[in-house]
């Protein structure tokens, strides 16, 4: 797909794991909550209406683009309580009404959970809500004692009306071909594992599904910078999402990596090693990992990028 460079790009954390808006840091492309909010609002707005967001385990980025004199503003990700993203944008004095569009990186509870509240604030008639079809199945998780956990159900059309899906297994581009969602990312790397617990209730019995087809990523690209690439989870693995988008996009150079790495757990830490081996051959200026990287990753990715590093925090902005 042709995808137009823009000539900047505005990201804010909405929601992640973690907040920490005390520590420094020294990199010009990133401010803190309380920096950035000093420079957009005024101090008596400070005052009366400024408190701290809140963090969980869950991912959401507010993703705005500037080409010639016009911006475009859509949200990646929606969290995984009912009100936590709109908490943390009202904390942040966020208008969620400029949002053109919801992207969803897949359909998991983590990612999904803010959907009905995020869709009724900023309440417009056929918002698009990118969706893959997957992510309306029956899922759950196995048991150590082999019986499945069922997973909270996907919401309904009906439940974020006047919203609407828009169901795409294929490359998806928005916002005049600035925005680009990636379609079904194929596996090449031997060693990024899929969900191995994963099942979906299919034909009246659990099943293993451990392929997570509805995970996608959005990308960028940033004129004279490359592509900046945003996971959900990466449950396809970062290393199999870069390469679909340096092969969809046909841009070799990757200027930023954000979002989960899908690195914690017994069974993804074996992989932390040969995920950084082959990201450091990428060689992004900016890599902040977070959500479920875990902290072994975050400290591994660290430890071996420690130029392009940023430790992520729930009200970060990042300027590129």
């Amino acid at each position: 797909m042709a995808l137009k460079e823009v000539n900047k790009v505005e990201l804010t954390s909405l929601m992640d794991n973690t907040i920490d808006f005390l520590s420094t840091n020294e990199k010009p492309e990133v401010k803190q909550v309380q920096e950035w909010m000093k420079e957009h609002k005024s101090t008596e707005w400070m005052e009366k209406h400024f408190s701290p967001p809140l963090a969980e385990h869950g991912f959401s980025m507010l993703v705005k683009i500037f080409l010639g004199s016009n911006s475009h503003t859509v949200l990646f990700d929606t969290g995984i309580s009912p009100e936590g993203v709109v908490t943390n944008a009202e904390r942040m004095g966020i208008n969620l009404a400029e949002i053109e569009a919801v992207i969803l990186s897949h359909g998991h509870l983590d990612h999904a959970g803010g959907l009905v509240k995020v869709a009724k604030a900023i309440d417009k008639n056929d918002l698009p809500i990118i969706v893959h079809e997957d992510m309306f199945k029956t899922r759950g998780t196995t048991n150590p004692d082999g019986t499945v956990r069922k997973a909270p159900s996907f919401p309904t059309e009906d439940s974020v009306h006047p919203a609407k899906f828009v169901k795409t297994k294929e490359p998806y581009a928005l916002a005049d071909n600035t925005i680009f969602i990636t379609g079904e990312i194929p596996r090449k790397t031997d060693f990024e594992k899929d969900l191995l617990k994963q099942m979906a209730y299919v034909n009246g019995e659990w099943q293993p599904d451990p392929w997570v087809w509805d995970d996608r990523a959005v990308v960028l690209n940033v004129k004279d910078k490359g592509l900046i690439v945003i996971s959900g989870c990466a449950h396809a693995g970062i290393i199999n999402t870069l390469l679909c988008a340096q092969e969809t996009m046909r841009v070799s150079r990757i200027h930023a990596v954000f979002g989960g790495f899908h690195l914690a757990g017994r069974d993804y830490e074996t992989k932390i090693t040969p995920t950084i081996d082959e990201l450091k051959r990428f060689n992004p200026k900016l890599i902040a990992p977070s959500h479920c990287t875990g902290w072994r990753g975050i400290y591994a990715i660290r430890k071996a990028m420690p130029e392009a590093f940023v430790w992520n925090s729930v009200g970060n902005m990042y300027l590129l």
